[in-house]
């Protein structure tokens, strides 16, 4: 089931800023990190239950699962299934502490 993508603004800019901070050492593969991103939602769209679900502390991130970029292993989307949408929260470096950064992020997470 094919279903409607919500990228939350924190997820946008986590991309913008990996696309940016890849491309000061090779333009080439900071093009292929977002194509692969756009895969990885292509994925996640198609196929919602990929991934592990994540135990997080703030309730308002119960039901949050992660996939990993194909390529680039060590970079992480934290994604939920809302209805009829898949709500992409985050995309973030593993090397993170994950679990501060997610409590930190702008919410409520809902669908539009």
């Amino acid at each position: 089931m094919i279903r409607r993508m919500v990228i939350r603004p924190a997820a946008q800019d986590d991309l913008d800023d990996a696309g940016a901070y890849i491309a000061k050492d090779s333009p080439a593969t900071a093009k292929r990190f977002l194509v692969a991103a756009e895969r990885a939602f292509q994925q996640l769209s198609d196929t919602p239950g990929l991934g592990r679900v994540r135990k997080l502390r703030h309730s308002r991130l119960a039901g949050v699962r992660s996939w990993r970029i194909q390529g680039f292993e060590n970079w992480l989307i934290f994604y939920r299934p809302v209805d009829s949408s898949l709500e992409v929260i985050r995309v973030l470096h593993g090397a993170r502490d994950l679990e501060t950064v997610l409590d930190d992020s702008p919410g409520p997470f809902t669908a539009e």
